[in-house]
């Protein structure tokens, strides 16, 4: 909040994918309500989801997905938090924060309550440095500078699309350390933020997750996950691998660490060890993968270099499950429809779109 009033108030919208009801929305009240949000219904579309009064909101269940999208509805995970890349789709904001209904509000070492929304908005706001790292982590918070021996003819930065926030109490563990260590909490508050460097990948978790959506948006497909599908729990690491290749080739920034926000309880770890099971194992070819694709310099949009990147998938993952043939094909769907929805005139081959979502 400022003098003037919540940040980007016109130019941002929260997503939220649920299964229940959104209760945790009253801690969040003081920072959130002045937005609008996406909900995204999983599950049961008949299920009624009851929202706290006072948010201003748009709800979408799976009926909503399937009557918007039509055959494209495919894309969709169902039964899965992927889902919630659909309320991406359908905003008509600059800025996207995307929460889980299981994260609230964290305090600092002070006891002071962390605006998690206020400090993604600062990140995405301030450039980013992918191409020398400095040792004071992000130069341009308070207090903090470039140090000597940075070139100055990098201090410009270059624009952020993604801020990446961590979490207080329950981390994001996978099922086997979760298994190893079931009792383990998160206490450690490290007052940073930092630039993920060029060419390196990470884990990105959509728990705690900003962007702008005009900058990388398109690429922001969780993938497909849960059910009718061999994985799952994967969604925000595909699209996070996606996204960072896409952000190296264009020049876009990628900041993780501050906000913190309180993960409040640990998914069973026997039912996402089922979940994770094939990926635990994809994961150590999916990677280098990721870590030796090429685009071509002619993608020169984010659309583009996603068209690019599903065709390598489906040429180069295909031997290791037919999963990867279908995920490349629900990656060149999803695009089709982000394209046809989001109102551009070309779609990602430089082609007029063959249809009109109805």
């Amino acid at each position: 909040m400022t003098a003037r009033g919540p940040l980007l108030k016109d130019e941002l919208d929260i997503v939220i994918p649920t299964i229940r009801d959104l209760a945790f929305l009253e801690q969040w009240r003081p920072y959130l309500s002045p937005y609008h949000l996406i909900i995204v219904q999983d599950g049961d579309p008949t299920k009624k989801i009851h929202v706290p009064e006072g948010y201003d909101y748009e709800l979408y269940n799976r009926n909503d997905i399937n009557r918007i999208l039509g055959p494209k509805a495919s894309c969709i995970s169902f039964k899965d938090s992927a889902c919630r890349c659909f309320g991406f789709m359908m905003s008509k904001k600059k800025y996207i924060f995307t929460i889980d209904d299981d994260c609230w509000v964290a305090k600092d070492p002070s006891g002071h309550e962390i605006n998690a929304l206020e400090q993604h908005i600062t990140n995405l706001l301030s450039p980013s440095t992918p191409l020398f790292f400095n040792t004071l982590y992000d130069p341009y918070r308070a207090g903090a500078d470039f140090v000597r021996g940075y070139p100055f003819s990098m201090r410009e930065g270059v624009a952020t699309a993604i801020s990446h926030g961590l979490w207080l109490n329950v981390p994001d563990y996978d099922a086997p350390t979760q298994l190893v260590k079931p009792a383990e909490k998160n206490t450690r508050f490290v007052d940073a933020v930092m630039t993920i460097p060029k060419g390196t990948l990470f884990p990105m978790c959509g728990m705690n997750l900003a962007f702008d959506r005009e900058m990388i948006g398109a690429a922001m497909y969780f993938g497909l996950m849960g059910d009718g599908q061999p994985i799952g729990r994967y969604d925000d690491m595909w699209a996070g691998w996606c996204c960072k290749v896409i952000c190296d080739h264009l020049g876009f920034g990628v900041k993780t660490g501050l906000p913190y926000i309180h993960h409040s309880k640990a998914s069973n770890p026997f039912v996402n060890l089922k979940k994770e099971y094939k990926g635990i194992f994809w994961q150590e070819e999916i990677i280098p993968f990721f870590q030796q694709v090429v685009l071509p310099k002619e993608a020169v949009t984010v659309e583009q270099c996603y068209i690019e990147l599903a065709k390598q998938v489906g040429e180069k993952l295909k031997g290791l499950d037919p999963y990867f043939t279908k995920l490349a094909e629900a990656m060149v769907t999803w695009i089709e429809a982000w394209s046809e929805l989001t109102g551009s005139e070309k779609n990602a081959t430089g082609a007029a779109p063959k249809s009109s979502l109805k």
